[in-house]
């Protein structure tokens, strides 16, 4: 952990963060448990107890694979309830309660199904941002890393895609759809008037919307040689001003690859900290306001007690489950 990250953790901290990650991977073997890790996760976390890190996607697949009795998500609840779809037998558990999602919270199974009732037949496409009696409803789920490849293997003139306002409307822009969000008291005008492919929904990140083009001029007055990433739940104005937009994985990707100078990753804080260690002969400059709080509520300290108390167990109702696991599969398929 000390070689890693020494330039953005202190010692003392790194001391004692690495004798509680030291017996959460004693108790991991202890109890056959697997840790999966979300690259936003805190660096000394995400760097000391996962089997596993990653995006959504890779995650997903982690969690469809184990073979462990235990499940650890160290990541927020939708993504825990994720792997409890996919590995019912399981255990999972979260290591804090308090670990939702704005976007997830966004919209609900009665929402989608109005949407089903005003666009009948139209096929619904769910970001994996989402709880499970939402994904249950759905057709097919998707990540922000495959969400074009799924809005295309439906090979429909129309599609639902839920929740995220800015994803949609990215995947809009890059597939050539025309996209409306249609409120209760303007439905019939909208369905009735408009030229629409795509339906979308006002959900947003708490923490990608807070990223503006006037933070990207202003980077880009002082250091014009910046390469900037954005994550494809900002805006598409944000988007467009970027020089790279896709999903986590895809980022640190591309900036391991780079030769810029400097970079610029526009995504949670906890992420940028976590590239930044992994490439320390790259120059990444900082434009964190905020970390993402439901992210933020996973702790190396919660992790332990969870993994002693087999506590936050992901229990989800088995028939939501079961029409969860459809939709999370046919996502699974096309990868």
């Amino acid at each position: 952990m000390k070689a890693l990250l020494a330039d953005t953790v202190p010692d003392f901290e790194l001391r004692l963060k690495s004798e509680i990650a030291a017996e959460i991977n004693r108790l991991k073997l202890e109890k056959n448990a697997v840790i999966l890790g979300h690259n936003y996760m805190e660096p000394a976390l995400f760097y000391s107890i996962p089997d596993f890190s990653g995006d959504s996607l890779d995650l997903s697949r982690k969690a469809a694979q184990t073979d462990k009795d235990i499940i650890v998500f160290c990541g927020v609840r939708f993504m825990a309830e994720t792997a409890k779809i996919l590995n019912p037998t399981k255990k999972v558990l979260i290591p804090s309660q308090k670990a939702g999602c704005s976007l997830a919270a966004s919209i609900t199974a009665a929402d989608v199904r109005n949407l089903k009732e005003q666009f009948p037949g139209v096929p619904v496409v769910t970001y994996i941002n989402t709880y499970a009696d939402v994904k249950a409803e759905s057709d097919i789920c998707c990540t922000s890393s495959n969400a074009v490849a799924v809005v295309e293997s439906l090979k429909t003139d129309t599609v639902i895609f839920i929740p995220d306002e800015y994803l949609a409307s990215n995947v809009a822009r890059e597939t050539g759809k025309r996209i409306i969000f249609p409120t209760r008291e303007l439905r019939a005008k909208f369905a009735g008037e408009l030229e629409y492919q795509m339906i979308g929904w006002p959900g947003r990140c708490e923490v990608h919307e807070k990223f503006t083009v006037e933070d990207i001029q202003n980077v880009r007055k002082q250091f014009p040689d910046v390469l900037i990433l954005a994550h494809p739940e900002c805006s598409p104005a944000v988007v467009e001003a970027s020089d790279f937009s896709g999903s986590t994985n895809a980022i640190i990707k591309y900036v391991k690859q780079t030769n810029a100078p400097r970079y610029l990753v526009l995504t949670e804080c906890s992420m940028g900290d976590n590239i930044a260690a992994a490439q320390p002969d790259k120059q990444m400059l900082r434009l964190c306001s905020v970390r993402c709080p439901h992210m933020n509520e996973i702790t190396l300290e919660d992790t332990l007690e969870a993994l002693r108390r087999d506590q936050y167990e992901i229990v989800i109702d088995e028939e939501i489950r079961q029409r969860a696991l459809k939709s999370v599969e046919r996502m699974l398929a096309i990868g």
